[in-house]
């Protein structure tokens, strides 16, 4: 197995260096401003939940925090397991793009990769509609890190892995006591609280179309 990720990472790498030298430099914005990119859409996906449901602002307020555990769970994975990056191991590849992170700071997974894993799921689940965007956007990140020569395929493959299922399990399991918890906030005198939590769904005022009874005639 690992003479086949090695063997995917010099192919990839040769590839990246063969890439036109905007291709590279796009490459390497990508691999860290992807990132904030999945911040913004976290923000996005709040400020569209504080006008739903209690569940849906739970959810919403939940997919960046689900995010940051399955970082967490990838660094204790990455600590325990100690492979060294494929830019220090693979002999006869080309140099990394950006520079080989320093021997300590582990291939295995790829934390950039379950960050966008799990981001993928939790806005997802957030915001269904955001799952053409959010998915594309991970396995970039993913094939990034090993465009860039830091990564191994396997590293950025479990990494995706790792991070969709913590996320979803974060999700899943902390939506319902969350979801007492944004009722909670939205009760609150405190305004700061109450705008953040947001207003919830709009009362029907006059000019609702109301269902017609049924008359006899």
């Amino acid at each position: 197995m690992q003479d086949i990720d090695s063997g995917l990472y010099r192919g990839i790498s040769d590839f990246a260096h063969d890439t036109p030298a905007w291709v590279q430099h796009l490459v390497e914005a990508w691999t860290e401003a992807g990132l904030l990119l999945f911040g913004a859409l976290f923000v996005a996906a709040w400020w569209r939940a504080r006008r739903g449901g209690p569940y849906a602002l739970a959810v919403a307020v939940l997919a960046p925090l689900a995010t940051a555990v399955a970082s967490v769970c990838s660094e204790l994975v990455k600590s325990a397991v100690d492979e060294v990056r494929p830019c220090r191991a693979v002999a006869g590849a080309p140099a990394s793009l950006v520079a080989c992170p320093p021997h300590g700071d582990w291939s295995f997974p790829s934390n950039h990769a379950s960050i966008a894993g799990a981001a993928a799921v939790a806005l997802t689940l957030a915001w269904r509609g955001l799952a053409r965007l959010a998915f594309p956007m991970a396995l970039l990140m993913a094939y990034s890190r090993v465009f860039v020569g830091v990564h191994y395929p396997h590293d950025v493959l479990v990494g995706l892995l790792l991070g969709a299922a913590v996320a979803y399990a974060v999700v899943r399991l902390g939506a319902r006591p969350m979801t007492h918890v944004a009722e909670a906030l939205r009760a609150s005198t405190t305004r700061p609280v109450r705008w953040f939590a947001g207003p919830g769904p709009a009362a029907p005022g006059r000019d609702t179309p109301q269902p017609r009874s049924a008359h006899r005639g």
